[in-house]
């Protein structure tokens, strides 16, 4: 087991994760911009190394710092976190050369499936079924319009190295294609210095469902059940739940071990998570995040694993603490993004917390690195805390959320906790009938009704 884990991270991950190494043991360093210097995680760590100015590029993104900041204090370890340097194969690479652990995929994972293309490609390989598209990066209108018709409009372009929905556009019809290619193509080049697009067919009315999974690197891996993302804004999440409402056990069973399989195959080591649309009783792979995810308190709930200490079990040579038939399924959990915007607008809205209360009580956690006092700085994401409830049974964890939502007060700035406590009030989301579109058109019809 590690002696010092470095936590490569901020916010309320890097807090989880501290937790996480101090319940085994293991000694702690925060590492912090100049913006984060009150912030919880380092107030608690063990350590704490200021390594930049607020900017993500001269503090969280400078491998050097962090590097260095690992060499002043000993550690032998890092997490990323998620977000970051979690999925920088370079990032990984250095770490190994100067015999630091990162505690994470190797960098060849990372890097294959950093490529959207590659990673449907080895997915499909790997017996994973995907959505229908072309086999490669499109680099000319008339390939693309022969791929188009072949599988049929709508059809969705999206960019090779692309996330969180940039170089992301849908084309309708022919006549929407070349400004679409054009539009996509020039926000890829932007945003990841790389405009190849790949074309697949754009679903519908699909569920966003992903599938955890955690590998030993030696040839065993297993699933933990399927989390719903499919509330999302702009291609972001905004609520998870797990299991799917939309899944009975055998669609669940059938995909799970489709995956783990998939995986054990690879060689995969640590957590990774395998990302589907689902239409029509089908899953269509997107992606497979090789990190931890935002939303994995809602799988450690209905599991009773923790996925923080499997990873860095499994980073210090220990394997999986579980095997398949070892895993159990215990009620429902949901999970709500409290963010500092205005939840109407979704502007961000940084500034000083007056009043932090979270709820509490049977079933109810909080993942959160703020505090009564804490400023929200305008550098970073805006997430506040994660909101995640457990119950017996799907109508029992929605109740138990309605009423956590209701004791949640954030005062001093402008949070979402509004948005939710309408979503958990609405007839769609209480039946579970909804999908990827389905926050966006309610978004709409709502502003319309104000104007």
């Amino acid at each position: 087991m590690f002696q010092k884990i470095l936590i490569a991270n901020r916010g309320e991950i890097a807090l989880r994760v501290l937790r996480a190494a101090k319940e085994l043991g293991i000694q702690t360093v925060a590492v912090h911009s100049t913006a984060d210097a009150e912030a919880m995680h380092v107030r608690l760590a063990d350590e704490s190394v200021c390594i930049g100015p607020p900017a993500s590029r001269d503090s969280y993104l400078n491998i050097h710092q962090i590097v260095a900041a690992c060499e002043v204090t000993g550690a032998d370890a890092i997490h990323p976190g998620y977000g970051f340097l979690s999925e920088n194969a370079k990032f990984a690479e250095i770490l190994a050369a100067h015999n630091i652990t990162f505690i994470g995929p190797s960098a060849e994972h990372i890097r294959l499936m950093g490529d959207k293309i590659e990673a449907k490609r080895t997915a499909k390989r790997l017996g994973i079924p995907v959505v229908p598209g072309s086999e490669g990066a499109v680099r000319e209108d008339r390939a693309a319009k022969k791929i188009a018709a072949e599988i049929g409009y709508p059809v969705l372009i999206k960019a090779s190295a692309g996330g969180g929905g940039r170089g992301m556009k849908v084309a309708r019809s022919e006549a929407d294609l070349s400004e679409a290619l054009s539009t996509a193509r020039s926000e890829a080049g932007a945003a990841f210095g790389d405009d190849a697009v790949y074309i697949e067919k754009y679903l519908q009315k699909p569920r966003h469902i992903e599938v955890q999974v955690m590998g030993d690197g030696a040839g065993k891996a297993i699933h933990l059940g399927e989390r719903d993302c499919s509330l999302q804004r702009r291609h972001q999440k905004v609520w998870e739940e797990a299991h799917s409402p939309a899944l009975n056990a055998e669609e669940r069973t059938r995909i799970g071990t489709i995956v783990s399989n998939a995986i054990a195959d690879l060689g995969y080591s640590g957590a990774g998570t395998v990302e589907f649309l689902y239409e029509n009783g089908e899953f269509y792979f997107i992606e497979m995040n090789t990190r931890l995810q935002v939303e994995h308190p809602v799988t450690e709930a209905i599991t009773g694993i923790d996925l923080v200490h499997e990873q860095i079990r499994v980073a210090s040579g220990g394997g999986l603490s579980a095997t398949q038939d070892d895993v159990r399924f215990f009620g429902h959990a949901i999970e709500c993004r409290i963010n500092a915007e205005d939840p109407r607008t979704f502007v961000p809205s940084p500034g000083t917390i007056t009043h932090f209360h979270t709820p509490g009580g049977l079933g109810v956690r909080v993942d959160s690195g703020v505090y009564t006092g804490y400023r929200i700085p305008p550098y970073y994401d805006s997430l506040i805390g994660k909101l995640i409830v457990h119950g017996r049974n799907r109508v029992e964890c929605m109740m138990r959320l309605r009423r956590a939502l209701d004791e949640f007060v954030v005062d001093g700035i402008k949070s979402t906790l509004p948005l939710f406590q309408e979503l958990v009030g609405n007839v769609d989301v209480a039946n579970g009938d909804y999908d990827i579109h389905w926050l966006e058109n309610y978004l709409a019809d709502h502003a319309a009704d104000h104007k």
